[in-house]
């Protein structure tokens, strides 16, 4: 038999736990479960093992609206969000609504029943549920396979060779000569932290990232911190970081060749004028066609400095039997290789839809506000901004998932679907230029020209839309509550 809630949620991460949270404080009369694939909470800080594992954005906007933050660094490490997320989920009780080990596989929606039927595989077993709304936080990658590209010859290699996702703790490096192959945040976090035990290491790349550092401790923040109550001083730092955050893009889009060249200058500083700035940290792109890449205390610069590390701009030719021979004939020497190559994104985990009986392809529906599929009823997706922290849209999308929920209530309603009223012009869901995000965006929806099909990746204007727009821009409200019949 299936088990019943209201609301389903997918996965235990920052979205999970941030739905439960919202469900239970605006919608205390609805029963939810979190289903979670793996067996514990956390998704991505929880997944990710490597060395230095840490935020690339503030904890202030990374953390949770409803909870602050209290620790002194900003940029948090892994075990620290960990921690944080444990202790959430613990004191909201959440944690008591979680499934673990439940890996969501099927999903099918009944207009006649008004619910989804979610089908399981827990334990060797296929279990199912049913709701009326089912809720997808299962973050935007797939857990179980990262990207990486043909490399030819590395059956050759007689060292080790590692993707960062898949990091175990046996994994030696003290005294190793170790290649990072790659540019992104996963290589920049990776080289400073390595670097502090391994004899060298080179941050291979094939192409520069803009890199930006800043401290790891908020000073205003730990100053308001001391004067006033902590929500508060959080409440204030949330919005001085977002505010600030928006300007900066704003100014790059703007501008680009100004910020560009302001990026750049601070590297420099960093590693003096005589430094081949232009080779190893000048992209081809503006800043933000791609996610800025953040270090904090510039400990990326620090190890360059100190000869612990350097970086390499080259391809790679193939592997050989002691390292790497790059294409332009210089043999690089390792006893440890890490593909810090990226991320295999992935919407809803893949999962199998069907709307009454008809199977739903996601890449051909169009994106609502962000957050919800055209013609898909009582689903809703929680993906975060390319531009600033994921929680900040995680938090909007939960608030608004529950004003919808609400309203259904008020109008004894069962089911809302987004209907396009006139067709719109269509643009790809992200509008990076990053190879994970152009090599995934045939597979996600669209998003349209116009609201509330438009995808913005702007945190006030959201939540403008979000907390306060109207919840019939293009929603349709349907499938009455049945009426009871009266008794004889």
């Amino acid at each position: 038999m299936a088990e019943h809630f209201d609301v389903v949620v997918v996965g235990a991460g920052i979205s999970g736990i941030g739905a439960g949270y919202h469900l239970q404080r605006d919608c205390p009369d609805r029963s939810y479960v979190i289903l979670e694939g793996r067996d514990r909470i956390g998704g991505t800080w929880d997944l990710f093992r490597y060395p230095g594992i840490r935020s690339d954005s503030d904890m202030f906007t990374l953390g949770f609206s409803f909870r602050p933050w209290t620790e002194s660094k900003a940029i948090a490490d892994g075990p620290s969000i960990l921690k944080y997320l444990d202790e959430t989920a613990a004191e909201y009780g959440v944690d008591k609504h979680i499934r673990y080990r439940h890996r969501v596989k099927h999903a099918a929606w009944s207009t006649a029943d008004a619910a989804w039927t979610v089908t399981a595989e827990a334990d060797g077993e296929t279990r199912e549920f049913t709701c009326n709304f089912l809720y997808m936080c299962t973050g935007y990658y797939n857990y179980t396979k990262g990207y990486l590209p043909e490399f030819e010859g590395t059956a050759d290699f007689r060292g080790r060779i590692v993707h960062p996702q898949f990091w175990t703790p046996d994994i030696d490096y003290a005294g190793k000569r170790v290649v990072v192959i790659g540019s992104g945040a996963t290589a920049v976090t990776l080289v400073p932290e390595l670097a502090k035990q391994a004899a060298h290491v080179v941050m291979l790349q094939r192409s520069p990232t803009y890199i930006v550092s800043r401290p790891s401790e908020d000073g205003i923040a730990n100053w308001l911190r001391r004067k006033l109550p902590a929500r508060t001083a959080y409440g204030i730092t949330r919005w001085k970081n977002v505010l600030l955050q928006q300007f900066f893009y704003r100014a790059a889009r703007k501008n680009p060749e100004k910020a560009k060249e302001r990026i750049l200058q601070m590297v420099r500083d960093e590693l003096g004028p005589d430094y081949d700035i232009g080779t190893h940290f000048t992209p081809s792109y503006n800043p933000w066609d791609q996610r800025l890449c953040l270090v904090p205390d510039a400990d990326l610069f620090d190890a360059i400095r100190a000869g612990k590390a350097e970086v390499v701009t080259d391809t790679i030719a193939r592997f050989t039997e002691t390292g790497l021979l790059l294409g332009s004939g210089k043999q690089l020497d390792a006893d440890l290789v890490v593909t810090a190559t990226g991320l295999e994104l992935q919407l809803m985990s893949d999962i199998a839809l069907e709307v009454d009986g008809k199977a739903i392809d996601p890449a051909r529906s169009m994106a609502y506000k962000g957050m919800m599929l055209s013609d898909v009823p009582n689903l809703a997706l929680s993906f975060g901004y390319t531009n600033a922290s994921w929680t900040l849209k995680a938090d909007l999308t939960s608030a608004y998932v529950c004003r919808l929920l609400n309203t259904m209530t008020k109008r004894r309603m069962r089911q809302a679907t987004p209907r396009m009223k006139e067709t719109v012009g269509e643009t790809p869901f992200l509008d990076f230029t990053s190879g994970y995000v152009q090599r995934a965006m045939q597979r996600f929806p669209k998003q349209g020209t116009r609201k509330p099909w438009r995808v913005h990746q702007n945190y006030t204007r959201d939540v403008m839309a979000l907390r306060f727009g109207s919840v019939d821009d293009e929603m349709e409200f349907s499938n009455p509550v049945p009426k009871r019949r009266k008794a004889a």
